[in-house]
């Protein structure tokens, strides 16, 4: 329900830099959670058995086409994990693990204020706002929900345990 009126200009000005807060301190925020945080098996970051070991995502949506033109959110910060960075030793693969947790778990967040613009927009455009958030953030989580178990694999087979996921 729309409280706040602004001209369209105003509007459109605020929706910008609206998301642009968002999604600067929810990524900040989240890379000042210890990587320790990450290492404990949550359910939220668990590899669920419909998933299929990540499979299913490349069956439904193709993940491995597209996965490599998404942003690397890495590059906002100085110490960020960067995966373009790929070494194939079994520190790399547990630090992926982590980091992808990290990352599922920014882009979660980053959908839940979108309601919040339809205080100041028209129905309409808070739908809009709404429709974004989830094409700039279920693309990511797909993303991660796709690597993370094949990561996971290569930790178990080496010997490392860690959960599926």
């Amino acid at each position: 329900m729309r409280l706040i009126y602004w001209s369209s200009a105003w509007t459109i000005a605020a929706d910008f830099l609206a998301w642009m807060v968002i999604h600067l301190s929810i990524s900040y925020a989240a890379y000042r959670i210890p990587v320790a945080w990450f290492d404990v098996d949550r359910p939220l970051f668990r590899t669920r058995q419909w998933e299929k070991n990540g499979q299913i995502w490349q069956q439904l949506t193709r993940v491995r086409s597209w996965k490599r033109h998404l942003p690397d959110g890495a590059a906002l910060f100085r110490q960020g994990f960067r995966k373009k960075t790929m070494q194939r030793d079994q520190g790399w693969y547990r630090l992926f693990v982590l980091e992808s947790r990290r990352a599922e778990l920014t882009h979660w967040i980053s959908l839940l204020p979108a309601p919040l613009f339809f205080l100041w927009n028209p129905v309409w455009v808070g739908w809009i706002m709404i429709g974004y958030a989830i094409l700039v953030n279920l693309p990511c989580v797909i993303a991660q929900r796709y690597n993370r178990p094949r990561f996971a694999a290569r930790l178990n087979k080496a010997g490392h345990h860690t959960e599926n996921g």
